[in-house]
């Protein structure tokens, strides 16, 4: 069509199906057949690769396919004028395309895919008769193609795959880019893995080069002798690195805010649409927030949104109701809300009852033991045996969150976080908390940071990126073995052809408890809590902690990047406007190493155990109030978007404004219009 700048289709979606056992045959009922058939029906362009032990159907959106079915969808998209418009192909050209110039993000073209290909239903009135090899399959009218294909183990995965040359750009400019420590291209890194991708990145990266402040302040403190100011370091140093948390937090909100509204993400555009309907009908004014994936009840499809009642329909409606659904809402809130707590209190019960008495008699066998070797058989020990009773812990919170009344996906998953880190809090913690406060061993607790700073973490970035190889190489042999076996197989090495293959091979990027709710960013923020935690809440006995800190989080990034561009397959895009439930549980760490800060420099200055308060300890506690006023006081002083992002804001909200009130006067005068001439005619 004219004036729309056609882009070059590209293979970002495949579908894997088993080789046919049989003859070949009538290939008109052949159910894989007829699936290709039909994807090339609604406008997918489909090649066909045969593996070794699969076929996998490669699939491509031309983008007047991927506009049309954005139209079709009353997808939402921001404009050149500011404000976000209903997407209209004809109108293609007053849309603001993405960072990278394609018309759709990542995540809008995923769920137009799946719209697609999970859309392919049966029209006709009867059962259609599909063959796969010697077995009949009946596709029942109305039912989804794919959706039996699958439930017959004859689809077996339909999955995102790589896009070789942005691959390979990405892997140069960022996984393998060790120039600079900290810069990462986020607009590349959004384009290609989607909004909860990106964030984490940006995230990570800002995190990194604000930990070089206090890291560099740690070896200093550790370096250089202050002579008669030197009892004055460690309570200018937890000051210090206190005030940098707190600030640094309320700076990544506003680069958070400022991140979104430059790369003019549109992950929650269903409930946008329905509150900007909404607004239209009823002249409400409803200020939008981001939470993504809240589940209002509507399914927001064509025949749906066409059928739309009138102003004054649905005014009377919601009179009529109103009473029915604010009964009917709270009722389901406190059920909710008391299942939560429920819940809660058995995870809770759980770990003082069962993982405390673990925890501390681990923490105590440390202690009394003399020998190193011994010490270092204990921890691994308690490593391996720990890690099964996590997960043990995580399934049981699966399996609890599955019966609260959460309203969407994404609080099911902050449920999630907040319960496993429940338990890897008392993990990681305990045993510190045991010989800081209880022994005031600070020889012991340097000993164990030591160990958990640098080879816990040394150690487990190598498995979480030796797993996913190794699972590869296993899945490889396994198909490899398989194909030897069958007859008329040839007894040379064989050699895996295709690139789509190796990428179906090759591990989901999924998270290791709940796989269900939480994509892989979970044991990748999860890492990141739990050292934020050791080195806030025992800085003042290890100030070394931030520097180590710091050495882990510049490989981090680049080993996480090899791992999403390398080792896994291409994961799911997911929206999220933020980093969720581990923004709540970075401010608590934060609180709580104000608390435990304080305490170990009592300890460290009450040298005879016996607690006096004397001028120096009682300044200790006082430090330690005005430092939980002062972190409250900036998250309440330092705005939390920028003022230009307000600004922009409040100026669409004005446009909207503005574009429904004239919609509805010409609506209200046109009725009025109508009315009059039929009075007239009376």
């Amino acid at each position: 069509m004219a004036g729309h700048r056609e882009e070059e289709p590209v293979y970002e979606i495949a579908v894997a199906v088993p080789k046919r056992r049989g003859k070949e045959g009538d290939e008109s009922e052949d159910c894989v057949e007829v699936l290709v058939d039909e994807f090339r029906k609604v406008g997918l362009i489909t090649e066909r690769v045969v593996g070794i032990a699969d076929e996998f159907i490669k699939l491509a959106a031309p983008l007047e396919i991927l506009g049309r079915t954005a139209a079709e969808l009353r997808m939402r998209k921001p404009t050149h004028i500011g404000m976000d418009l209903q997407f209209e192909w004809d109108d293609v050209n007053a849309f603001v395309r993405q960072p990278d110039g394609s018309l759709f993000s990542w995540c809008e073209r995923f769920h137009f895919y799946r719209h697609l290909i999970y859309g392919i239903v049966n029209k006709s009135q009867s059962d259609v008769i599909l063959k796969w090899d010697a077995e009949e399959i009946h596709w029942e009218p109305g039912e989804p193609l794919l959706q039996r294909l699958e439930s017959e183990n004859i689809v077996k995965q339909v999955f995102p795959i790589h896009v070789e040359t942005k691959r390979k750009e990405l892997l140069r400019s960022w996984a393998l880019n060790w120039l600079d420590f900290t810069k990462q291209p986020i607009d590349d890194i959004y384009s290609y893995f989607g909004t909860k991708i990106a964030v984490y990145f940006a995230f990570l990266g800002m995190y990194t080069r604000w930990m070089l402040f206090p890291a560099g302040l740690g070896l200093i403190s550790q370096l250089i002798d202050f002579g008669p100011f030197q009892l004055l370091v460690l309570p200018i140093f937890f000051v210090s690195i206190t005030l940098w948390a707190v600030v640094f937090f309320q700076f990544w909100k506003r680069k958070n805010s400022a991140l979104l509204t430059s790369i003019r993400t549109s992950h929650c555009w269903k409930l946008l649409h329905l509150l900007w309907t909404w607004w239209c009908s009823w002249q409400i004014s409803y200020s939008v927030g981001a939470d993504p994936g809240y589940d209002l009840g509507y399914q927001l499809s064509g025949k749906e949104w066409s059928s739309v009642q009138s102003p004054v329909e649905l005014a009377v409606k919601e009179g009529q109701d109103r009473r029915k659904d604010e009964e009917k809402f709270q009722r389901e809130e406190w059920f909710g809300a008391f299942l939560r707590v429920r819940n809660d209190a058995i995870v809770i019960l759980s770990i003082i009852c069962l993982q405390l008495p673990f925890e501390l008699a681990y923490a105590h066998l440390y202690e009394v033991v003399g020998s190193d070797v011994i010490k270092f058989g204990l921890t691994a020990i308690y490593l391996f045996l720990i890690q099964h009773f996590t997960r043990i812990g995580g399934k049981v919170s699966v399996q609890l969150i599955n019966h609260e009344k959460n309203v969407s996906r994404e609080y099911r998953a902050d449920s999630l976080v907040y319960k496993v880190f429940g338990l890897y809090f008392m993990q990681s913690y305990i045993g510190l908390f045991y010989h800081a406060l209880l022994h005031r061993n600070f020889m012991t607790l340097r000993q164990v940071l030591i160990q958990r700073l640098i080879i816990s973490e040394v150690l487990e970035n190598l498995w979480e990126n030796s797993l996913p190889y190794l699972k590869y190489s296993y899945k490889k042999h396994k198909v490899r073995k398989k194909k030897r076996g069958e007859k008329g197989s040839t007894k040379g090495r064989i050699q895996f052809a295709s690139r789509v293959e190796k990428e179906y091979l090759k591990p989901s990027y999924s998270a290791s408890i709940g796989e269900e709710l939480e994509d892989g960013l979970f044991d990748d923020f999860l890492e990141l809590a739990l050292q934020f935690g050791m080195i806030m809440m025992f800085a003042c006995a290890f100030p070394l902690a931030f520097a180590f800190a710091a050495l882990n989080n510049i490989t981090e990034i680049r080993t996480d990047a090899l791992k999403l561009l390398v080792m896994m397959k291409r994961p799911d895009p997911r929206a999220a406007v933020t980093i969720g439930a581990w923004l709540n549980i970075f401010q608590f760490l934060i609180v709580m190493s104000i608390c435990t800060n304080s305490a170990l420099l009592v300890c460290l200055y009450d040298q005879e155990g016996k607690w006096k308060i004397e001028p120096g300890l009682a300044a200790i506690l006082v430090m330690e109030h005005v430092l939980l006023l002062i972190k409250f006081g900036v998250s309440h002083f330092v705005p939390e978007e920028p003022a230009w992002v307000r600004a922009n804001r409040v100026k669409n909200a004005t446009q909207a404004q503005d574009v429904c009130s004239r919609q509805l006067l010409r609506k209200i005068s046109a009725g009025g219009k109508l009315s009059h001439e039929a009075t007239k005619d009376d």
